[in-house]
């Protein structure tokens, strides 16, 4: 066989085929450049349409510890919700257009309510008083769907560390724990006992693997004290308060404990931070960011209405654009293109020592 003859074209012509040819080489050009920024979607699949939010109406509000509020929310018509998984969070838009993360804390087999808990944080965001003094049982509220950053594996022996609110996402990984069968505990820390919610609902779970501690009776937590209770080669799942947060990763390798997954409630404090210079809108004055603080704290300082949620850089709703000035992204949110664009999320991300940022509000 000779392989190097190109064969005749359609005709029977001993020449290459041109019509073939330009197939090829526009095969050559096209395959290729699927993989650039803006033609990676298939030119076949249509453009994905945005998930619609739900719009839910609030059917109970009350108090279930001091300074929390439980709230829960269902569909109008009494129709079934999406469905969700233990660590799952919705985004509820306020009436104030605050928009707030909130963890599920309810039963994922219950198909018609999301139940969220809420402290009353007085010097915070204002989102926290916002839902203890202003919703109502009737109120409608905007609440995109569930999504889950703090998935519960199901691993075969369980350690739950909870601190204060952060009960609220861990409830549903021990109900889910204890209809497995699986092997748990789970230890729920704070001020007192009176500031503690869902105590009566964890110990009918099984009393025998709940424990209860309070700062006025057993004394600030040990981190290496807590982890001691975890099982050989257990998974660790803590939510809380970030210096709560930071001993349990530190006692961790000392521990019997072989995994650790974790979800803050706050912002992560700031590594290598160096301080640098933000100005809002071109026509701004120049403001220092310290080390030890973000961007979005110092540019709230000015102007208190600009939008923030998570404060950890995935939820995506302080972004704004960078006119001038490289930024130093540390989000996990924005792709490769929206950086490129301009985009930043001030909540975490930064610029280097004697960099200045304009940001467009």
């Amino acid at each position: 066989m000779d392989l190097e003859t190109p064969p005749p074209d359609l005709y029977g012509r001993p020449r290459v085929d041109r019509m073939f040819a330009r197939l090829t080489a526009f095969g050559d050009w096209y395959s290729p450049a699927l993989g650039r920024p803006g033609l990676r979607r298939s030119p076949r699949r249509a453009e994905s349409r945005p998930v619609p939010p739900l719009y839910l109406v609030v059917t109970s509000h009350q108090v279930v510890a001091e300074d929390v509020v439980e709230v829960r929310l269902a569909d109008p018509s009494g129709g079934r919700l999406p469905e969700w998984q233990p660590g799952a969070r919705v985004l509820v838009t306020l009436p104030s257009g605050r928009e707030r993360h909130y963890s599920l804390c309810g039963d994922p087999a219950d198909r018609h309510g999301y139940r969220i808990a809420v402290r009353r944080i007085a010097d915070g965001g204002g989102g926290s008083v916002e839902v203890h003094d202003e919703l109502h049982v009737g109120l409608r509220l905007r609440v995109r769907r569930p999504r889950n950053g703090f998935a519960f594996c199901g691993e075969p022996k369980v350690l739950f560390l909870a601190g204060g609110i952060g009960i609220t996402p861990l409830l549903p990984m021990a109900r889910a724990a204890q209809h497995a069968g699986i092997d748990w505990k789970l230890i729920h820390l704070g001020r007192t006992a009176a500031a503690l919610p869902f105590t009566a609902e964890l110990k009918a779970l099984d009393p025998s693997r709940v424990e209860i501690r309070t700062d006025d009776v057993h004394g600030l937590p040990d981190a290496a004290e807590l982890l001691s209770h975890a099982a050989r080669d257990a998974a660790v799942y803590v939510c809380g308060p970030a210096p709560m947060l930071g001993a349990v990763q530190r006692a961790l390798d000392a521990s019997p404990a072989a995994s650790l997954h974790f979800e803050r409630f706050s912002a992560a404090p700031i590594v290598d931070g160096r301080p640098f210079t933000i100005r809002l809108g071109a026509d701004g004055e120049p403001v220092t960011v310290p080390a030890d603080r973000s961007a979005l704290d110092v540019a709230r300082e000015l102007r208190p209405d600009l939008a923030y949620s998570c404060k950890q850089g995935f939820c995506g709703t302080c972004v704004l654009k960078v006119s001038s000035g490289t930024p130093e992204h540390r989000d996990r949110r924005l792709t490769e293109e929206q950086r490129a664009e301009g985009l930043v999320l001030p909540c975490v991300s930064r610029a280097a020592e004697g960099e200045t940022l304009v940001l467009e509000v």
